[in-house]
């Protein structure tokens, strides 16, 4: 059976409608709303898995359901894929068999890949992550229910994977050159580790600066997408951070966060490490993009030149870049809006789609 790249633009548009919906019963605590019985399972698969993974709290699960009902907007696939000529209603022609090696740090991390994968017409072959184990599997019976087409074109996998004819992973940098070594004779997308900043300009407002606090916090900050360094200028109070981010002093009730918390406050106290701690998480100077849970860092500049060079330099091991203002020509993005991707921003700036449809 042959399927059109409109087919399943409506197939993956009433999955965002189903994950809606088990958002909603979520909220509710109800799952009476739900009519296909691989939603009841995910329903009950959702409010289970944090005993699974104790990272993925049920606020964390939520706001990710969130995000990928919102992604998955009709208007919105139909505005991606119109940046593709080649997708018509005309049968896809793809048939290979694409590896996904899946991350396992947030919920259903590996999701766009996944779409991306199957909306050019693809054979998903998933590779899971043992953090993550259940929840792409159930989402993708949900898929399936909705549109049993797809059955035949998504596997899943703990071992290791065989049979493939191109590789889409996500790892850290010890992996990606494990991945390079495997992987480098099949067409490939390899993504390295990356973490996100943001750039304080000492203008913002205090609501700004809280809308930050969701970009540094949500997922715990184990997401790529997470602010994990700031940019301040020279002279800024850093204590107004703690003031603004105090809304998010709940991460510290969760025991694996506060056991970092208070692993990181002991080293930094006997080293002698200047730092300021807001009770929750620790601010400390330092020039390293990258940050253990619960330590964010931060480096002041003298003036914009100096900023954007620095930019510059990182920007490969920089996935987003949150501030109140464009500067210097780079994409940034508004406080409190990094982990709602829009569905053409792609991991490490490069298209998903513009690969799948070169290995047609």
């Amino acid at each position: 059976m042959e399927i059109s790249a409109k087919n399943n633009l409506e197939a993956f548009s009433l999955l965002g409608t189903e994950l809606g919906l088990i958002y909603q019963a979520l909220k509710e605590d109800r799952s009476g709303i739900l009519s296909r019985k691989a939603a009841i399972n995910l329903f009950n698969l959702v409010k289970d898995a944090p005993n699974l993974n104790a990272w993925f709290t049920s606020d964390n699960l939520l706001m990710a359901l969130g995000s990928l009902s919102q992604m998955l907007e009709r208007n919105k696939l139909a505005e991606w894929l119109m940046h593709y000529p080649a997708f018509s209603d005309k049968p896809l022609s793809g048939k290979k068999t694409v590896a996904v090696i899946m991350a396992g740090n947030i919920p259903w991390v590996g999701f766009h890949d996944f779409l991306c994968v199957l909306i050019t017409g693809h054979k998903f072959l998933g590779k899971l992550s043992s953090q993550d184990n259940k929840l792409p599997v159930a989402l993708a019976e949900l898929l399936i229910d909705i549109e049993p087409f797809f059955g035949e074109r998504i596997t899943f996998t703990e071992e290791p994977i065989k049979d493939f004819d191109a590789v889409i992973a996500t790892g850290s940098n010890n992996s990606a050159r494990y991945f390079e070594h495997y992987f480098g004779k099949y067409p490939h997308i390899i993504r390295k580790n990356r973490n996100s900043l943001a750039i304080i300009n000492g203008n913002e407002s205090k609501e700004e600066l809280r809308q930050l606090a969701t970009d540094v916090f949500s997922y715990f900050g184990l997401g790529c997408r997470n602010i994990s360094k700031l940019m301040i200028p020279e002279g800024f109070d850093i204590s107004l951070l703690s003031e603004a981010w105090s809304g998010w002093q709940h991460v510290s009730d969760h025991h694996k966060y506060f056991n970092n918390y208070e692993y990181f406050k002991a080293i930094f106290l006997v080293n002698k490490t200047p730092h300021t701690d807001t009770g929750f998480c620790l601010l400390k100077k330092d020039q390293a993009i990258s940050t253990p849970v619960s330590v964010v860092h931060y480096e002041t500049y003298s003036s914009e030149e100096e900023l954007i060079k620095y930019l510059l330099s990182e920007a490969s091991n920089i996935q987003c870049l949150a501030a109140q203002n464009s500067i210097g020509g780079l994409r940034v993005i508004t406080f409190g809006q990094c982990q709602k991707p829009d569905l053409w921003d792609y991991a490490d700036g490069v298209d998903t789609i513009k690969f799948l449809m070169a290995i047609q």
